[in-house]
């Protein structure tokens, strides 16, 4: 069902305050591995995650990490980009 969304821009929600955004090269049993990535602290800015991914989508990602593991029992939801609406 993910290998849909490999090599594919995401945005990956996880629990907490953080989002991750970036272009998904590995979907593992207990990991996702992101390249060129945006891992992004909410707490660090007034703005929502609603918000913060929208201005990604209209700007482009804010790479801040060459590559990172997100361990799937912190992920909440993940998306395409592309499917990110503005609504």
């Amino acid at each position: 069902m993910l290998d849909e969304f490999l090599n594919e821009k995401v945005v990956i929600d996880l629990r907490g305050e953080y989002v991750c955004l970036g272009t998904l090269k590995k979907v593992e049993e207990h990991y996702f591995e992101l390249r060129n990535a945006d891992l992004h602290d909410l707490r660090d800015t007034d703005t929502s995650r609603e918000n913060y991914v929208a201005a990604s989508v209209a700007t482009g990602i804010k790479r801040n990490r060459k590559r990172v593991i997100l361990f799937r029992s912190e992920v909440v939801a993940i998306s395409l980009l592309t499917d990110v609406t503005h609504e």
